[in-house]
């Protein structure tokens, strides 16, 4: 089948952690193993600024623009066009894929990119209200910006409907793709778990409001009074932890309560092996992939009944509560009458692995992909007047927007015709991962992952110089890995046409 090029956008990538982060990144390596071309563009963060290469040769674009809040960039709807415009033009893309509703890059790009003529999808993550001011504004901004989209994305049946109604879509063009989990990185091991009598609650969240803070400080100090063998073991970092250490003072539970601060996504699974039981006390989620891992590492889980929670497992591995703390303890005293023998860690984990897997996500979501490129490209005039159903008002504001937006493009297209733009470096067989095998042997040593980690190019200390533009892609990555002294030559039959 035709390969396709993919162009995946958001405010909230690696090294951010978040489940938009998560779905982003594997969604997009899954698709590389499929034969497409995947690239993400998103903002800096520190230092890391350029192109950088990612596992399975993953391109990542961190664009120079800044974070304005809560890790967003400022809307600025047209001054983001010109550099969009040259990624977008250099990479060839067939398909813009934003994510999450708060992304401003996301909807910014997705707007420009139905200018200059791009099939655009959007996927949202997260639930929202209608009553409250924040919710209002945002609602308003989305359904603005998913006039342009051709098709949406949701992680869950309640994400749909609650899509549907904040953006008044056509439910026909939003479909329901869950998120995953990597089950062959939480696999169980009921060995780590403490000895009887102890039993142990583990909890591993961001320390929010929305993730339910409040009740878990009412649940601690109950659940300890009541059960006298139970500890717990709390992971994660936020505005609400001075609730937790308040709590443990108070309550005077130094030696019932471990608090582990962050926890980086590659040690959650050392957590959630420890515990018997995982709990989730948010107050809104649209799909919750913290309980999925859980229960892939053979936890029982008990969670707040919200959202899209009960969509995901099954009754017989998950207790729901109401979010409230009287019912929070009751479900979670129910959790340590029924907890499951150790030996049904393994059958749990098999049955999840049946269930959630991003290989049938990417599938799924190449499906959409499929569908939308076929559809024909819509005439100015008629998307004009699509707008018109955002609001009395603010429609024809929209409408003066993208006026403004079909302008500067035309502009762009006159001072830089788009056949003037420099191709980026496109090879559909080439994989980081034979590269470097490839100059591990010529130095007469054995390709492992001892000798040369992923973490070569993946983890942020070890991070590669931007892309000069005026190079190939592929000359800018080799000069990087080059400049480490361990390395001193290269065949140039492995790219052949380096300059």
């Amino acid at each position: 089948m035709e390969r396709l090029k993919i162009c995946m956008v958001s405010d909230f990538f690696h090294p951010g952690l978040g489940g938009v982060e998560m779905h982003i990144y594997q969604l997009s390596e899954c698709l590389i193993q499929r034969g497409h071309k995947v690239i993400v563009l998103t903002h800096k963060r520190g230092q890391r600024q350029g192109v950088r290469y990612m596992r399975n040769g993953l391109k990542v674009y961190y664009l120079p623009f800044l974070p304005f809040h809560d890790n967003c960039t400022l809307p600025t709807f047209l001054s983001f066009f010109p550099l969009i415009r040259k990624v977008l033009l250099r990479e060839a893309v067939d398909i813009v894929h934003g994510h999450q509703a708060t992304s401003n890059l996301a909807h910014e790009c997705i707007l420009h990119a139905r200018t200059m003529g791009y099939h655009t999808i959007y996927t949202d993550h997260s639930l929202f209200g209608f009553a409250d001011a924040a919710c209002i504004h945002v609602n308003k901004l989305l359904k603005f910006f998913l006039t342009n989209v051709e098709h949406c994305v949701c992680v869950s049946h309640t994400n749909r409907e609650n899509l549907v109604l904040r953006a008044a879509l056509n439910p026909i063009n939003v479909s329901v793709i869950p998120n995953a989990v990597d089950t062959r990185r939480f696999q169980p091991d009921a060995s780590q778990r403490s000895k009887k009598p102890w039993v142990t609650v583990v909890v591993v969240s961001r320390l929010t409001y929305r993730k339910g803070v409040n009740l878990l400080v009412g649940a601690v100090p109950e659940i300890c009074r009541r059960h006298q063998h139970v500890r717990w073991l709390i992971g994660g970092s936020g505005p609400k932890q001075l609730l937790l250490d308040e709590m443990i003072e108070r309550e005077n539970l130094h030696d019932r309560v471990e608090l582990l601060g962050a926890v980086p996504h590659e040690d959650v699974r050392k957590v959630l092996v420890r515990g018997h039981i995982f709990l989730n006390t948010s107050l809104t989620e649209a799909f919750c992939i913290a309980i999925v891992e859980a229960a892939a590492c053979g936890l029982m889980v008990v969670s707040t009944n919200v959202g899209g929670v009960p969509e995901v497992l099954p009754p017989h591995m998950t207790k729901l509560a109401a979010p409230r703390v009287d019912a929070v303890v009751e479900a979670l005293e129910d959790a340590l009458l029924s907890l499951p023998p150790p030996e049904a860690a393994q059958s749990v984990h098999e049955e999840v692995e049946k269930m959630y897997s991003w290989q049938d996500v990417a599938e799924r979501t190449e499906r959409v992909y499929r569908e939308v490129v076929l559809k024909p490209s819509i005439p100015l005039r008629e998307r004009f007047l699509r707008f018109l159903r955002v609001g009395p008002v603010s429609g024809k504001l929209f409408i003066l927007l993208v006026a403004l937006d079909t302008l500067l493009c035309w502009f762009l297209d006159w001072w830089q015709p788009r056949e003037e733009v420099e191709m980026a470096w496109d090879s559909p067989a080439w994989r980081p991962f034979e590269v470097l095998s490839h100059v591990a042997q010529m130095k007469g040593e054995a390709w492992t992952s001892t000798l040369h980690p992923v973490s070569v190019w993946q983890d942020e200390r070890k991070t590669f110089q931007s892309v000069d533009t005026r190079k190939n892609d592929h000359t800018a990555f080799l000069d990087s890995y080059m400049s480490t002294p361990a390395i001193t030559q290269v065949s140039d039959s492995l790219f052949p046409c380096v300059d």
